[in-house]
């Protein structure tokens, strides 16, 4: 049954133009094609990443993130409630008032301090801007390092110009060097992110992030296998290009650069729009729909990595539209934090902010139930933990 489906995988049909079959691309007279097997070598690479990564937020990211000032914020600690640790886990990080009710007679809490754990709980669960501020410098450096890497291979290569040459021969192209590493590396870098999904920042876009991922790797995968090469390394710049500049808006953002965000932000919206919804589906989605019909029948393959490119374009309107949202407050002068993805500090302020007003609404509760000066004054080390706190809503910048 095994080898059944191993060959009905690997039909030719569903991989190639019809009368040609994967014999015609062994390797012979000098040409070197992609092979499946080839792929096997993002594994150990997707985990030499992983280590890369980890020692460049250590040893650099975190480093920089000091000297610009960048500090991890110490949040109060929930206390330990197996009941509503229970709750959060299984059931939701925020209650109804019926749950928060109920779940006050299980824990012996009054309402405001099931209230209260609830915010602290979630607050530490938030990233921190340390956190964010090293994960995006290290998807910057690799962005900007890809980006030239892939300019430097297309810059003298016909179909870098001209889209026809893209499948010209097709599919007995012959695999470069530069395009081998192109790929491995693309392939390694965007399995390193999924296999990282869990542990990093969760924003607002998450689950377009993972199916955007997921696409990638699986158009990467088949246009490796059919010998798409040459319209996948178009794909992979042209991505590339509006990235560099969103990892390096928020680098700036986290270091509190304002200005120097905010007119990132503008050449990235830009380039965004110009890659993503005009380069992107009437240069390259039209040159995988039109030119190939001309030099062979449609196949299976033609309509998959077609498709998948649409999933793709069907995301870069999604974020468009965030963008363009922003954009729209930004010219207004509403604009205090990112739509797209950074929301999570609005959040976290908000929460914070609160569970200050809560804490100093109870003290000064107690104060007018019993509690003497002296008590409150030395349970608060004086005074002055007691006047209003200041506003802890930072105002968030367009990154």
């Amino acid at each position: 049954m095994f080898d059944s489906l191993y060959d009905w995988f690997w039909w030719d049909r569903v991989w190639l133009p019809v009368n040609l079959t994967w014999s015609d691309l062994e390797d012979r007279d000098g040409l070197v094609y992609a092979r499946a097997s080839h792929l096997y070598v993002t594994v150990p690479y997707t985990f030499a990443f992983l280590l890369i990564r980890y020692l460049f937020e250590s040893l650099i990211a975190t480093p920089l993130a000091v000297s610009a000032g960048i500090r991890q914020r110490v949040r109060l600690k929930a206390e330990d409630s197996p009941i509503l640790e229970h709750y959060y886990i299984s059931q939701s990080r925020n209650p109804v008032q019926a749950d928060i009710d109920g779940l006050s007679k299980k824990s012996s809490l009054s309402v405001r301090q099931v209230e209260r754990w609830f915010r602290r709980r979630r607050s530490q669960d938030l990233p921190g801007v340390l956190k964010k501020f090293r994960e995006a410098s290290w998807r910057f450096v690799f962005y900007i390092s890809a980006f030239i890497g892939g300019l430097i291979a297309l810059y003298d290569k016909e179909w870098f110009y001209d889209t026809r040459e893209v499948w010209e021969g097709f599919p007995k192209q012959s695999m470069l060097q530069s395009q081998y590493w192109y790929y491995i590396l693309e392939m390694s870098f965007y399995g390193s992110l999924l296999l990282r999904v869990a542990f990093d920042v969760k924003r607002k876009d998450f689950k377009e992030q993972i199916i955007h991922h997921l696409a990638t790797l699986v158009l990467l995968s088949f246009s490796w296998c059919a010998n798409y090469i040459r319209i996948g390394t178009l794909v992979m710049l042209i991505h590339d290009a509006s990235d560099v500049l969103l990892e390096s808006a928020k680098v700036f953002n986290y270091a509190k650069w304002e200005k120097t965000c905010q007119g990132i932000f503008v050449v990235f919206a830009i380039v965004f729009m110009v890659t993503r919804l005009i380069i992107f589906p009437f240069w390259l989605i039209h040159c995988t729909w039109v030119y190939p019909v001309l030099h062979y029948p449609a196949f299976f393959g033609y309509y998959f990595f077609n498709v998948m490119l649409v999933v793709l374009l069907c995301l870069h309107i999604f974020w468009a539209y965030l963008i363009l949202h922003m954009i729209k407050k930004f010219m207004f002068g509403n604009l205090t934090r990112d739509e797209r993805s950074d929301f999570e500090e609005n959040e976290e302020d908000e929460e914070e902010e609160s569970s200050l007003t809560e804490d100093e609404g109870e003290q000064q509760h107690k104060l007018g139930n019993g509690f003497s000066v002296s008590e409150t004054e030395e349970k608060n080390g004086g005074f002055g933990c007691m006047s209003p706190p200041e506003n802890m809503c930072r105002s968030k910048t367009v990154c």
